[in-house]
């Protein structure tokens, strides 16, 4: 049978055979990242005849902190909106299709995806049944991968998403790439099957092959964790994996000692043990709260061992946590637990090196987001110049109510316009929308002879917020 000729750069299948064998390579990153996100750590190593006796301490002496690093970065983390023309508002059409399309919660689960494993993906297309709404998804990074032109970081030349039919089993994939959609199949390999997955065209009813690519760019974006100049993103935890083992051998070598010497074992001279009638030796003495051991022969001496002192193992294990908070910038108190006596002042301290982590992680995550948007709003058919869209990012600092409104009222004497103030206090683009609305009514009802308005709506009246299109009650 003739071999198919090798497809030639460029063309549509040398790039699935290209972007299939990188996400082969970086599914396996992934895989490992995941696995000690969850818990799920290679087991301690003990010596190998001592393995098959301590399955069950080798599965408990695992302490999962690197979770704990992904979810203290990833918790601060929350796009609050996008700002496009207004210096201080968010933009309301790009909420409306960022929220129709869920991505006000998505959002949250691709950034820490991106955080947990170095990076995500967003995927736009029209919406054929409702033009001025696009859509976007959400998408993982074992399923997808984006080529860049050369020399470039930032400019796509292709992308591919890939996913298995949960009827056939089948492989699919969808190529994007000179402005045109390329979408294949291929059974599973089977296990130790040579070369890749065998690629043939998957045919859509009532769609071309290829397709043409409606937005003429790549659509699928990569939303980057520390990315380098090399175009490589990295996971949060990428670099405290071996501290992680650490502890978990710790723990594993605590564990031991606490099975067999943490208990105060005695012993006895001058003593001879009696046997059955076999030649058995009984046993003389049973340890209980409610018994007492009696010995006639006054030559006979009882002792004990001192039992294994446990500190060490807990202070080294204290030491490594530590060493793991001071390369992640993850305040302590979050990895040990130790909270006590502790003012806002200090705690803010602790917690600087985390904010200016975030802050510094909001920045190429920014752009991947930001990208997204204009993606959406060009599907969506808007004309407007997109170059100065930027997120509107949560404010990742932790104060106390009473702060926050100190430093607000201060904030507001140095001219700050009120919907900059409401968006530091943590409103959502749609309250802020809300409350604008609000003020300009009472402003409205001021002007109109009510000075009343200032003290908010008179009891028992609707708003106009609380009424339909017609001006009724809902």
């Amino acid at each position: 049978m003739a071999l198919s000729p090798k497809p030639k750069p460029g063309e549509p299948l040398w790039w699935v055979d290209r972007l299939w064998k990188e996400l082969a390579e970086r599914r396996r990153y992934a895989d490992l990242m995941r696995q000690y996100y969850s818990g799920d750590h290679p087991l301690p190593m003990i010596q190998e005849k001592a393995r098959p006796g301590f399955q069950r301490l080798l599965r408990q002496a695992r302490s999962n902190y690197v979770g704990l690093v992904v979810d203290a970065t990833a918790e601060r983390l929350q796009v609050d909106g996008f700002r496009l023309g207004e210096p201080n508002v968010g933009d309301p059409e790009l909420w409306r299709i960022w929220q129709a399309n869920s991505m006000d919660a998505d959002s949250d689960l691709q950034l820490t995806e991106a955080v947990k494993v170095g990076r995500s993906f967003a995927l736009v297309a029209p919406n054929p049944d409702d033009p001025a709404t696009p859509l976007i998804t959400a998408e993982d990074a074992t399923q997808a991968i984006v080529a860049y032109e050369a020399g470039s970081r930032r400019r796509r030349r292709a992308g591919l998403k890939t996913f298995v039919d949960d009827w056939t089993g089948d492989i699919w994939l969808t190529l994007f790439v000179d402005g045109l959609i390329f979408k294949y199949q291929a059974p599973q390999p089977k296990t130790g099957a040579v070369g890749g997955p065998k690629w043939t065209p998957r045919e859509v009813a009532g769609e071309k092959w290829p397709a043409a690519n409606p937005l003429d760019v790549v659509p699928l974006v990569e939303i980057p964790n520390r990315p380098d100049l090399l175009g490589e993103a990295h996971s949060e935890i990428e670099d405290v994996l071996d501290i992680q083992d650490r502890i978990n051998k710790t723990l594993i070598d605590r564990m031991m000692a606490q099975e067999f010497s943490a208990f105060r074992q005695r012993w006895m001279t001058g003593y001879e043990v009696p046997t059955d009638d076999s030649g058995q030796p009984i046993e003389p003495f049973k340890a209980a709260v409610d018994r007492l051991w009696v010995i006639e022969d006054e030559n006979v001496k009882v002792g004990e061992f001192q039992a294994t002192d446990l500190r060490p193992y807990l202070d080294s294990i204290e030491a490594d946590v530590q060493h793991m908070a001071a390369r992640t910038r993850t305040p302590a108190q979050y990895l040990l637990g130790k909270l006590s006596n502790v003012n806002g002042e200090t705690l803010k301290a602790t917690e600087s090196g985390l904010v200016a982590k975030i802050r510094q992680r909001q920045r190429p995550l920014g752009e991947g987001e930001e990208d997204v948007a204009r993606l959406a709003l060009r599907a969506a058919g808007d004309t407007r110049d997109l170059s100065k869209l930027e997120v509107i990012w949560h404010n990742p600092e932790f104060r106390t109510e009473g702060e926050l409104v100190d430093a607000l009222v201060k904030m507001s004497t140095l001219g700050v316009p009120r919907e900059a103030l409401w968006e530091r206090w943590g409103a959502s683009q749609t309250e802020i929308a809300q409350w604008r609305e609000l003020s300009d009514q009472q402003a409205a009802r001021i002007l109109g002879g009510d000075p009343a308005a200032l003290f908010g709506p008179k009891p028992g009246t609707v708003t106009d917020l609380e009424t339909g299109a017609d001006g009724d009650a809902d």
